[in-house]
């Protein structure tokens, strides 16, 4: 097969997915991407996550010869509905800290990019797959179960003036 012909098949499974059915749980590397979407009230956007319950920012792993921009927004599509524009790196993260266990046993080790941005369009739509709900919140009233993975990005954020 040609690289081509691997970012075809990615497209339509997904690489995480395709590299599952050969590893089972064990540990990937894979290239994170997350967005921190403020409102006009300088609240943060947070999704309610279907597999664990816990408040998290939209993001996901990158699918291959895509760019971080171009992640980020496909996952914002699938995940929210919204659309976004001007994006300004909010910070990197690397680290044993970026070590994730899914509740389904998998394994990832997912350094990554936090985006940030103001410009959204769009009704939010929630992914039934992936997301039960969506809710912006204000630095003062974040939920107390903050998905771990984002736990940190989402203080970060939070402390920020």
């Amino acid at each position: 097969m040609q690289i081509d012909d691997y970012i075809e098949l990615y497209k339509k499974g997904g690489y995480i997915k395709e590299m599952r059915k050969h590893v089972g749980h064990a540990p990937i590397m894979t290239c994170a991407c997350g967005v921190i979407i403020e409102n006009d009230k300088g609240e943060i956007l947070l999704q309610k996550r279907q597999d664990n319950g816990c408040w998290a920012i939209i993001g996901g792993s990158m699918e291959m010869g895509e760019t971080f921009e171009e992640t980020i927004r496909r996952e914002t599509v699938e995940e929210s509905g919204l659309s976004l524009g001007k994006l300004e790196v909010f910070q990197l993260y690397s680290g044993k800290d970026r070590i994730i266990q899914y509740p389904n046993g998998d394994v990832c080790f997912g350094p990554g990019i936090v985006f940030i941005t103001r410009e959204y369009e769009g009704d939010i739509i929630n992914d039934p797959e992936e997301v039960m709900e969506h809710r912006f919140f204000k630095k003062t009233e974040l939920p107390d179960n903050l998905n771990e993975y984002d736990k940190k990005i989402i203080l970060e954020w939070a402390s920020r003036g």
